[in-house]
């Protein structure tokens, strides 16, 4: 005799674009579950508690909503939070597996935020919003940008997406030093940089572009104490995660032009409060984390998310 089983109730979260059910075939769930697309963003836990409620099945893009213990408990219905990227730092683990919820994870590629990362950059040096906004308002040229090659760029952190950063910043003929606590000197000269301390990087870089993984040893990497290091000429690019930059120091470095500017894609509170002083530093570029916010990492990641629910609803229906 076949069992038959209840609706499965499915929460696409965060579709800040409206691209989810687009770009990814999502019949073999459909076929067998209820989808539900939010677009907009609840940051009150109460109010993402009271939404989820009747969902079994939880997709979440990155760390936008985080799934913490707190909420999970709230959630006894939910049996799989799917999300995209390899790791999700915004998932309590523990409690996820002590309630039996499954966890699943997708496909990742590095190389949008690589871009972004030089987007910022080039703009920054070459005063692009600046002066992109003063032909818009039927004005002229008014800056003087600065030149790249022959100049330092410092990278904190040199996985993935530092190698990537350092090996285009070889190819605009620029000095490419960097540190990170495990890295050796080795793994830096195979992708064209020099190893040098973090003292030396701060005192000497012209541009520093942070790639390192948010942890307790990193927080605060970038403080006061840091930023009194740099060039008044330099800049800093952030488009790993907020809070490894202090944003106070950060704010009074750019408010004293302790520092020449900043471009930044990543954000202690996001979306970035709509009061955020952030919004109103003249000599800071903010993009609101779109490093991964591409075609391409999108497909894999839906593609890849439709993947994982439908092996879910197969084990499901084993049972």
């Amino acid at each position: 005799m076949a069992v038959t089983h209840p609706a499965v109730n499915v929460a696409v979260l965060d579709d800040y674009q409206g691209v989810a059910m687009s770009l990814a075939d999502w019949s073999k769930v459909c076929d067998r579950a209820n989808v539900t697309v939010f677009q907009d963003h609840l940051a009150d836990e109460g109010a993402v508690a009271e939404r989820l409620a009747p969902f079994d099945v939880v997709c979440i893009m990155r760390e936008r909503t985080p799934m913490s213990g707190s909420l999970l408990r709230r959630l006894p219905r939910l049996k799989l939070i799917a999300s995209t990227a390899p790791r999700n730092a915004a998932i309590d683990l523990a409690t996820a597996e002590e309630r039996g919820i499954a966890v699943a994870h997708t496909g990742y590629f590095s190389e949008p935020t690589i871009e972004l990362t030089w987007a910022l950059i080039l703009a920054g040096a070459r005063q692009i919003s600046s002066e992109a906004a003063s032909v818009r308002t039927g004005g002229w040229q008014h800056t003087l940008g600065e030149d790249l090659a022959g100049k330092t760029l410092g990278i904190l952190g040199l996985g993935r997406v530092g190698s990537g950063v350092a090996k285009v910043g070889v190819a605009f003929g620029m000095d490419v030093i960097a540190w990170s606590q495990n890295l050796t000197s080795d793994a830096a000269a195979a992708v064209g940089a020099r190893l040098v301390s973090k003292e030396e990087l701060l005192r000497t870089a012209d541009v520093i572009s942070i790639h390192l993984v948010l942890s307790a040893r990193t927080v605060g990497l970038m403080g006061a104490a840091e930023f009194a290091l740099m060039k008044p000429s330099a800049r800093l690019i952030n488009t790993s995660r907020g809070p490894l930059v202090v944003e106070a120091a950060l704010l009074a470095a750019l408010a004293s032009y302790r520092i020449a500017g900043a471009a930044i894609d990543v954000f202690d509170i996001e979306p970035l409060p709509a009061d955020h002083p952030y919004r109103r530093a003249e000599n800071l570029l903010a993009t609101p984390h779109i490093g991964y916010v591409t075609r391409g990492l999108y497909e894999r990641f839906y593609q890849d998310t439709v993947a994982n629910i439908a092996a879910w609803l197969d084990q499901r229906l084993e049972k």
